[in-house]
């Protein structure tokens, strides 16, 4: 009887050992998001249940302050899995910006891109027809220090503005709608998956629109930071908008722990991408998930098991 229990004890610590350590045979991560009215959080339940499903992976979806509390969730071992902003795990992966006091994070590794968080630009100034239009004006770039106002100031600098050359104002997406409205900024940027509830507010009940972020503009914002990518926002997008609008963006993306093993990752990835239909029947953002979306636009090293999917669909990503 002795010799049983020991045998099941030690069986028992085995297993969770495993269990915790998020390799190949792992039975539960973590998953940091966003707070629980965004997109993170929502989506990324859904991706939770189809990596339970078809990886046997149970992801346990937790509510955060976003993109820099998870790198930090993942590197203190809180969380195994993470959604980000493709620009802010950069900062995290280089130590810069957001992450210039903390210094340089490479705990984690890139999954996969999953859907566009646009630049938007809005406006209801009929002045205002391109970025160097923003000299002199009241523009709401976000508050000091978030992912909205690093992309902003990347897009100014971008069309050859500063900060200075303009009435900077630092507000939220909501407290930018309503200053819009009241005449008291003259346009503002939003980053953010369009349509986006505060500029469709805007473009229905106001005379709204986009300001194309293209051209020259949008070439020497990727040369000079790679993580952006072109996107068009579809017309009729918003009220109003009966013109396609270009403009940039960064990606929501998942991360994983760099210590995951190769077998739980790969599994995982297959989960998400070989389930992309039935994903975006259940969240509309799951309409971006592709293989060409996932694998663009990522300046931090993919982990293993992720490329060894790309790889099997005629993609090769780095790893180091």
């Amino acid at each position: 009887m002795k010799k049983i229990i020991a045998m099941a004890l030690t069986l028992a610590t085995a297993f969770t050992l495993v269990a915790c350590s998020g390799g190949a045979g792992a039975s539960k991560m973590t998953m940091g998001t966003g707070g629980t009215s965004g997109t993170y959080y929502g989506y990324g339940g859904v991706l939770g249940q189809y990596i339970k499903n078809e990886a046997g992976t149970d992801v346990v979806v937790v509510s955060t302050d976003g993109s820099k509390a998870n790198i930090q969730g993942i590197a203190a071992g809180d969380y195994q899995l993470g959604t980000v902003q493709s620009d802010v795990m950069a900062y995290a992966w280089e130590g810069t910006r957001s992450f210039e006091t903390e210094g340089a994070v490479d705990s984690f590794r890139t999954v996969a891109g999953l859907y566009a968080e646009a630049v938007q630009l809005v406006t209801m100034n009929p002045d205002i027809k391109s970025v160097a239009d923003l000299a002199g004006k009241a523009v709401s770039i976000g508050a000091p220090g978030s992912g909205v106002y690093f992309n902003a100031v990347d897009v100014l600098n971008a069309a050859g503005l500063t900060e200075s050359d303009i009435n900077a104002q630092y507000q939220s997406f909501a407290d930018s709608a309503d200053a819009l409205k009241d005449g008291k900024i003259d346009a503002a940027f939003i980053v953010a998956g369009p349509p986006t509830p505060a500029i469709t507010e805007l473009t229905t009940t106001n005379s709204a629109y986009l300001v194309p972020i293209d051209g020259e503009v949008a070439d020497n914002l990727m040369a000079s930071c790679p993580f952006y990518t072109i996107h068009t926002i579809p017309a009729g997008t918003y009220e109003g908008q009966t013109e396609d609008v270009q403009t940039v963006t960064v990606k929501a993306t998942l991360i994983v722990s760099a210590d995951a093993s190769e077998e739980a990752v790969y599994a995982l990835t297959a989960a998400i991408f070989d389930n992309a239909e039935a994903i975006a029947a259940e969240n509309a953002k799951g309409a971006e998930l592709s293989i060409e979306n996932a694998t663009s636009g990522m300046t931090v090293p993919f982990h293993a098991g992720a490329a060894k999917y790309f790889a099997e669909k005629g993609v090769e990503v780095p790893t180091n």
